[in-house]
């Protein structure tokens, strides 16, 4: 009978194998992902990854990761890390994100935070793409929302302040500028 200290070696090297293998045949496949790493990675094919929960017969409820439609900008193969994960307010168990999550001052706080927003471009990039969903410039957000992201918010999209197309050279070592684009009025 192998002894506990075996038993954990051979476990060890039969993960760090399939580690090896599993880059060696494609890198990242958010099927394969375990529930805790799925929220904010990348595939290989550079889709993002969704958390999504299914309730089995039995009742029980499961955690399955897959490969979403939504494409990164200029990144594959991606896990975040627990040190943005964590500067940024956010929760790896979260099932999907919501550009309600801009509204909460608290989050927004977070990530407009300088160690958010400089170093996690991952994250930046996402919830740039869901900001300018809803009509809003990222950048004029984090200048606007001090304690009242939702006055700041509102006050962005009634200003006909339109949020340009995602840019795809950020610069994460300073904010980008600023260059509102006006919406004009629409002819009646």
């Amino acid at each position: 009978m192998a002894s506990n200290s075996s038993l954990r070696t051979l476990m060890i090297f039969a993960l760090a194998f399939s580690l090896a293998l599993q880059a060696t045949l494609g890198g990242i496949e958010c099927e394969h992902l375990r529930q805790e790493k799925c929220s904010l990675a990348v595939s290989s094919g550079g889709k993002r990854c969704v958390l999504e929960k299914r309730i089995k017969r039995s009742g029980e409820e499961a955690y399955t990761c897959r490969t979403s439609e939504i494409e990164a900008d200029k990144l594959k193969d991606h896990i975040e890390t627990d040190e943005c994960i964590e500067a940024c307010g956010l929760d790896r168990m979260s099932l999907g994100i919501s550009s309600d999550s801009l509204l909460d001052s608290s989050f927004t706080h977070k990530l407009c935070s300088p160690h958010c927003y400089h170093c996690c471009p991952n994250v930046v990039d996402l919830y740039f793409n869901l900001a300018a969903g809803e009509g809003v410039f990222l950048p004029k957000l984090c200048e606007v929302q001090g304690v009242n992201a939702r006055r700041g918010m509102a006050e962005l999209r009634s200003s006909g302040i339109v949020a340009p197309p995602p840019l795809h050279s950020l610069q994460f070592t300073a904010a980008p500028p600023i260059n509102p684009v006006i919406a004009a009025p629409s002819p009646n």
